[in-house]
């Protein structure tokens, strides 16, 4: 592969640029001024070369990653279309490609500083993914907005890279995604304006401003960097040129109302700070049969003192034994009673082969002691007053019960779905209670789907029609497109009613689901796969601290091979999200249940209180997370 120049620091040399990348002859402009009707025109810009790669599968961590992040470049003049420059691709079009992000820009300045800053001098042009190598434009100059002229092409500046770890791959340099946000040297794409041709040597020339005059580097900082400038963001979204996934990210940042620390524009908030850390013993007030297979336990301080407040839609996690000597056993229950109470009640569904559910059932009683986690999760009520549609299946039921509760305890005037999917009236839970709800709303309405009722079972008082809950059922009966919907219930049913309710027309801001057990994993670029259930990791078992994953049931002890939790977590095959790998992107954020990790290396900003960064965390001691 071709080479930059052999010096780590300063210009390429002229011999090695002309004779290697450029099929005409030109001078670098490194110093000379030139003059200009414009504000802010610096240095003469020029295109240094193009680079263009399809994508491939890279080999790593025993995975194959899909990726077009290694580009070569190419000589001749190539045309640019507006969703990419010929001959070019990329592996992964929800993180890149697009209108958007039609052509990545990176800086030969940056090469120079990055070969200072590594110690190397092995870089080659496309080394960081872009499509255009150019001498000029630096990130804290270039501003969202700016329009360029480039042969016969005419672009405009959208966004700032998005980094992941495929950066790091190319890099061989696994802090890269981090170190390209805190070093304020992301690069950033251009959409294109006017196709056309483009070659290198050609000159760069700037043809408008864009608006408020945000750079490149700010607009970065203030999605990954702590303390945003809210000036900042305010002035950033009335950009028309920043692409609205950033729009999207930083107006959640700017709409923050809390102090508890995460960013909305990363990761959705996961609720309020928990109300204690680890667990507490909790003593169990009351045991109630709400169906063939459901009981309820309602659970206080054992002093008698009130709980703290939790919201509707929020889960506990219990740990217990179900034997003297046997292993501790988490588990995650969703709240099913009114936020608020002096009580918690969580509704367990006895599940075949399910251990802990199978236990409660069948051998819970008043006066047991539990330990028991605060209040966690994200899934909650949102204020407003346009409708809301409460939608479950089965035991999915318990979260949106509790907002049922809560919206009944408000005397909510808003317009108020209660659509439920159950087997039969035996295993239809709490049926009494949401009529009781219900009939305190001045505008609810009801609708119950058996899929096969018994015998017994009475049309139009049990259930309303036989079948299952889906979004022909919500056109039919009338449902408002522009409600808030929330779901609960099995896997399929979430899946399907998901893209059920998107395909229907419901915004996606506005769908908003609790999964029972893992979450859908998030591994870009590495093609979905049949993973076996949850195990521990391969090989002798680690001397370490007891690490948790409560969503999957599963407690190994730490070792010290594994780099970070994420790392332990792959190896255990426990779905997880991630994207960066670095502490950046905060998509691996998870709640930390209990116990205290440290960070190598630290995150550019810290999670939310009571949250973790697993893909850059090791435990400290015992840990629970919600995985």
């Amino acid at each position: 592969m071709r080479r930059l120049a052999e010096s780590s620091v300063g210009p390429p040399t002229l011999t090695a640029v002309t004779s290697l990348y450029v099929p005409r002859i030109f001078e670098i402009l490194h110093t000379e001024r030139v003059e200009s009707d414009l504000p802010n025109q610096s240095t003469m810009a020029r295109l240094l070369s193009i680079n263009v790669g399809l994508p491939r599968d890279v080999a790593w961590k025993g995975e194959k990653v899909h990726t077009a992040i290694w580009k070569q470049p190419v000589e001749g003049r190539i045309r640019v279309r507006r969703l990419n420059v010929e001959g070019d691709g990329q592996g992964d079009l929800a993180g890149h490609g697009g209108e958007n992000r039609a052509v990545m820009v990176y800086q030969i300045a940056s090469y120079r500083y990055w070969e200072a800053q590594l110690g190397r001098k092995d870089f080659s042009f496309g080394q960081f993914g872009e499509n255009f190598t150019v001498e000029g434009l630096p990130d804290d100059e270039v501003c969202i907005g700016d329009r360029y002229r480039i042969g016969s092409a005419l672009f405009e500046v959208t966004q700032p890279r998005v980094t992941c770890y495929r950066v790091g791959i190319r890099m061989a340099e696994p802090a890269m995604p981090a170190l390209l946000v805190s070093h304020h040297r992301p690069g950033f794409y251009f959409r294109v304006l006017e196709e056309g041709d483009v070659g290198a040597g050609d000159e760069i020339t700037k043809v408008a401003d864009g608006p408020e005059r945000i750079t490149v580097a700010n607009v970065d900082a203030l999605l990954y960097l702590p303390h945003p400038s809210r000036e900042q963001i305010e002035r950033s979204l009335r950009v028309p040129a920043l692409s609205q996934g950033w729009k999207t990210s930083l107006k959640a940042i700017a709409e923050q109302k809390t102090t508890e620390g995460g960013n909305p524009g990363l990761k959705a908030s996961s609720g309020p700070p928990p109300a204690w850390p680890g667990f507490r013993s909790l003593r169990v007030a009351g045991v109630d049969r709400e169906a063939a297979n459901v009981v309820s336990l309602s659970i206080e301080q054992t002093d008698g003192a009130p709980l703290p407040a939790a919201l509707p839609g929020q889960f506990l996690v219990l740990r217990l034994r179900t034997t003297p000597n046997g292993p501790m056993l988490l588990r995650n229950y969703s709240m099913s009673g009114m936020p608020g109470a002096r009580t918690y009640r969580v509704s367990v569904k006895r599940e075949t082969n399910g251990v802990v559910s199978s236990y409660l059932y069948d051998h819970a009683h008043a006066g047991d002691i539990l330990d028991v986690s605060a209040p966690r999760g994200g899934f909650t009520l949102r204020s407003g007053d346009g409708p809301v549609v409460l939608l479950s299946a089965g035991i999915g039921a318990t979260p949106v019960l509790a907002m049922l509760h809560s919206l009944s305890a408000a005397a909510s005037r808003r317009e108020i779905w209660w659509i439920y999917g159950a087997r039969n009236r035996a295993e239809h839970p709490f049926a009494k209670e949401c009529r009781g709800l219900l009939q305190t709303l001045v505008n609810s309405r009801s609708y119950i789907v058996y899929s096969k009722p018994d015998s017994q079972d009475k049309l139009g008082v049990d259930y309303d029609s036989v079948g299952h809950v889906d979004t022909p059922l919500l056109d039919r009966l009338g449902v408002a497109r522009d409600a808030d919907f929330y779901l609960c219930g099995p896997h399929s049913f979430l899946k399907q009613l998901t893209e059920g309710l998107k395909t229907w027309g419901a915004d996606s801001s506005r769908i908003h689901a609790e999964v029972f057990g893992p979450e859908t994993p998030i591994t870009p670029g590495i093609a979905p796969s049949s993973h076996p259930p949850v195990h521990p990791p391969a090989g002798k078992p680690g001397a370490g601290p007891q690490i948790s994953f409560t969503r999957s049931g599963l407690t190994v002890p730490w070792d010290s091979r594994f780099a970070s939790l994420l790392e332990l977590a792959e190896a255990c095959d426990v779905p997880v999200q991630w994207a960066c790998r670095s502490g950046v992107c905060h998509t691996c954020e998870s709640a930390l249940i209990g116990g205290a990790v440290q960070y190598q290396p630290d995150p550019l900003e810290p999670p939310a209180a009571g949250n973790v960064l697993i893909c850059c965390s090791t435990p400290s001691g015992d840990v629970e997370l919600d995985l």
